[in-house]
């Protein structure tokens, strides 16, 4: 594996695929829209009266992008990309790109938001990353194996001791410890998920756990298997992980559990199934980390009636709203929550307006929403209209290589 490699300004690479990507990087070095991750954010002003972005903790605010980097992928990304972000009028300036990673396509960062940690699709290794607060720029630290292949997602538990990974192809969930230096060590527990395979012929040959989030109380991981047809809970304690009392939850047949998101209020959580399309809602209990299943929704419009499938979910800031993404009819869904039952009613279909938006996510602040869209390397900007659950376009965009995962300090 290439070992990462800073800079700040674009790689020369020859023939076409390496004009194509000095193309990209010069337009996301000029292109603007607001990002959104995993912490508040406020606005403050220099001593020139320009408006700065800070983040909860005062400092000025960076949005990190993780891209697909492989051939076998076809894809056009180069590494993580950082920016600095103004949020008054959505520009983003090019601060730093961390070249020669294969696949960072899941990106996480530490409570303190001094460490930042990838997970490399298709390969079995994690890397750590210290962030200079001042200029958001990353370092690298080392690089762990997962000991599984191809790692989707990753999660840091409330200590910032450990982090989770899934091994999407290796069926299993490894545990590393981390340094106090923000240093990987040594797998510490590898846990394989068992179960009978899904009936899809083609997705469903094996288990393959796509998610791993702690929930709202730290103390449990929750694990949307794809090729089981199941959520699994388990306990969290000590840097290991414990099935829950009750171990996991059966979906749909052939639905393909994918991603899990929590209310910020309510005690549910609402599961997006990648093969048919469609999103679960649970009662979800935090004394046992228990999902029981509610109501299952179509992410499609009924008129659809070609392939899809769909990706990301993600609840906005005030809980009146969830979205779901689709691959196929490149779109994001949006539902109204109920803000007494937590049941969802369908809202509007929005287009992406782009290929396959595998990601997006929502600022801090609920104004936009961020559709990336992998496949026609693209990062659009929305707003969201209150009455109907619809995505309006900014017309703020950004180019960027094969873009799948968007976070900042």
């Amino acid at each position: 594996m290439k070992q990462a490699r800073n800079s700040s300004g674009s790689s020369v690479q020859a023939g076409v695929q390496g004009v194509r990507r000095k193309l990209l990087q010069a337009a996301g070095a000029m292109g603007g829209l607001a990002v959104a991750g995993l912490s508040g954010c406020a606005v403050g002003t220099t001593n020139q009266g320009v408006a700065t972005p800070v983040n909860s903790r005062g400092n000025a605010m960076f949005a990190y992008v993780g891209s697909r980097t492989t051939r076998e992928r076809n894809a056009r990304g180069d590494g993580i990309s950082v920016y600095k972000v103004d949020l008054t009028n959505g520009n983003l300036e090019l601060v730093q790109l961390v070249k020669d990673l294969v696949n960072p396509s899941f990106l996480t960062l530490s409570r303190d938001g001094q460490y930042l940690y990838t997970v490399h699709g298709d390969l079995s290794d994690i890397s750590a990353f210290k962030v200079d607060r001042a200029t958001g720029k990353l370092t690298f630290i080392n690089r762990k194996s997962t000991h599984g292949k191809n790692p989707v997602h990753l999660a840091i538990d409330p200590t910032g001791k450990y982090v989770v990974v899934s091994n999407h192809l290796g069926s299993s969930l490894a545990v590393l410890p981390i340094a106090a230096d923000g240093s990987l060590q040594e797998m510490s527990q590898l846990v394989t998920l068992e179960g009978p395979i899904g009936p899809h012929r083609v997705e469903q040959k094996l288990s393959k756990p796509h998610f791993n989030p702690f929930d709202p109380s730290g103390r449990f991981v929750i694990v949307p298997d794809k090729g089981l047809d199941r959520t699994f809970s388990f306990q969290f304690a000590d840097g290991k992980l414990v099935p829950a009392v009750k171990p996991f939850v059966v979906a749909r047949e052939t639905s393909g559990p994918r991603h899990i998101v929590f209310h910020h209020r309510l005690p549910t959580a609402y599961v997006v199934n990648e093969l048919d399309s469609t999103v679960t809602t649970y009662a979800y209990s935090t004394a046992d980390g228990s999902l029981e299943p509610r109501q299952i929704l179509s992410t499609l419009p009924e008129t659809f009636t070609g392939n899809s499938r769909a990706s990301e979910i993600e609840i906005d800031r005030s809980g009146q709203f969830l979205f779901a993404s689709n691959r196929g009819y490149d779109s994001i869904a949006g539902f109204f929550i109920d803000p007494q039952t937590g049941l969802l009613r369908a809202g509007a279909v929005t287009q992406s307006a782009g290929k396959t938006p595998r990601f997006f996510t929502i600022t801090p602040d609920n104004r936009y929403l961020y559709a990336l869209n992998e496949d026609s390397d693209t990062i659009v900007a929305f707003t969201l209209d209150q009455r109907t659950a619809a995505l309006k376009p900014t017309g703020f965009s950004v180019a960027s290589g094969s873009p799948v995962c968007m976070i900042f300090s």
